[in-house]
């Protein structure tokens, strides 16, 4: 089932409107799970970062041991084809993804060049700036490359972030803060994630058990250049206990104010997170001005 609306999608050299079938039953990711995706965003007619969201599938893909298909440039062209469908007032989700057709003698290792392609385009509407979200511990942890394909945007990796989802909802809450497998916190289950404390900002440091996503180095990027201090630090629990001031980083939504931590609270809206709301204020700036 689609998440969002009003879907475009690109498959074997041409776009057709609508959720159409891609992937066969003995595709190899459909049997075995090999599928690598990515995701970009279009809002207000500006589609930040695009070269580099596409650019990072082709990595993805090679890491699960897919063959990429589809040169960086010519993908962002497929995909700004598409988005010419779009009105400059719909929010757009952009999902390139590829898949392994076939597998070796066994079935099991990808056969090189054999690589299914498409781009889902799907009308999901920004998050209000008001909106804000909370968040509590689970007992998932993230994985380390000796057991899994962490250094790829992968979809196999994704029931393990659902176990972690759904395990805080249970609890009341709209998220999970994720540990590493040193028990050291290494994002959330949707996102990266931020702590400020005495107006400087911290981020886990990357560890190869995440993801450094694409929004977390932009953001990273504004706030320096904007005269923050950020720093990126081995972080525990108790460190976000602390913290002033605590926000989720992700293409999906690009800042979301965290509003509580288990029993912590933290001040949203008003005068109560400054730095969320200038981080977000400064995303909003340079896209218009150099992210398109």
């Amino acid at each position: 089932m689609a998440t969002g609306t009003n879907i475009a999608t690109y498959f074997e050299g041409t776009w057709h409107s609508g959720d159409i079938s891609v992937i066969k039953a003995a595709d190899h990711g459909a049997w075995l799970g090999t599928t690598v995706f990515d995701g970009a965003r279009l809002f207000g007619g500006l589609a930040p970062d695009l070269e580099a969201h596409c650019a990072r599938i082709n990595r993805s893909a090679e890491a699960l041991m897919i063959t990429p298909s589809v040169e960086t440039a010519q993908m962002v062209a497929i995909i700004r084809e598409g988005l010419a469908r779009y009105a400059d007032t719909q929010a757009v989700y952009i999902r390139p993804m590829y898949w392994a057709l076939e597998g070796d003698e066994l079935g099991i290792v990808p056969r090189a060049g054999a690589t299914g392609f498409c781009v889902s385009l799907e009308e999901i509407p920004m998050a209000p700036p008001e909106a804000s979200s909370t968040l509590t511990r689970t007992r998932f942890r993230r994985p380390v490359l000796e057991d899994n394909v962490v250094n790829a945007k992968a979809g196999c990796l994704y029931p393990n972030n659902a176990r972690m989802l759904a395990e805080a909802r249970q609890k009341g809450f709209g998220n999970a803060l994720v540990a590493d497998a040193m028990g050291n916190v290494a994002e959330t289950a949707t996102a990266n994630v931020f702590m400020v404390r005495d107006g400087e900002v911290f981020t886990p440091i990357p560890n190869g058990t995440f993801l450094a996503g694409i929004t977390r180095a932009r953001h990273m990027s504004n706030m320096r250049a904007d005269g923050m201090k950020v720093h990126e630090r081995v972080l525990s629990f108790d460190d976000f206990h602390a913290a002033d001031e605590v926000f989720l980083s992700g293409n999906m939504m690009k800042v979301t104010p965290i509003r509580a931590f288990d029993d912590t609270t933290y001040e949203v809206g008003g005068n109560g997170n400054p730095v969320t709301q200038r981080v977000r204020e400064m995303y909003w700036d340079w896209a218009a001005s150099d992210g398109a």
